[in-house]
């Protein structure tokens, strides 16, 4: 698959596998109770409930959520009010604000991004082993300061 290019990124999302790109709920909408997607989820509007997605979930700076989040990488961009759990990767976009904890086995923060919450960071089995059960997990309170590249 090709690699898509979508209006308000500054970054390719790459179609990974037979899954990719292939849900986005736009700047207007606005959708209520579980989203569960095979392959990678793009958010405009406005999310309130479960997101599950099999890939990405891709928050646009204009996005906002406001649900328990499980996916395979998480891109945010805008705003999100509830747990995040991603198996690989979490990346706060220099726009985003995050209010609640997050799981992931790597952490990506950009300046000027927001993060109210408690991070855990463990290899990929313990966080399948770990997933939904954030009360049982050790947690360390995220305090981040990030240095501008030179």
């Amino acid at each position: 698959m090709k690699n898509k290019k979508f209006k308000g990124m500054n970054r390719l999302v790459h179609a990974k596998g037979e899954g990719g790109l292939n849900t986005i709920i736009g700047k207007d909408s606005t959708i209520e109770g579980s989203v569960e997607v095979q392959g990678g989820l793009r958010i405009d509007g406005v999310v309130r409930g479960k997101i599950s997605a099999t890939e990405s979930l891709t928050v646009g700076e204009d996005g906002r959520v406001e649900a328990e989040v499980k996916v395979g990488i998480a891109m945010i961009g805008g705003k999100v009010i509830g747990n995040v759990f991603a198996q690989e990767r979490i990346e706060l976009q220099s726009k985003s604000e995050v209010e609640g904890d997050i799981t992931t086995k790597n952490l990506i923060v950009e300046e000027g991004a927001m993060f109210h919450g408690m991070c855990s960071m463990k290899n990929s089995s313990s966080l399948l082993q770990h997933a939904g059960h954030g009360s049982d997990m050790n947690k360390a309170i995220h305090t981040s300061k990030t240095i501008p590249e030179e």
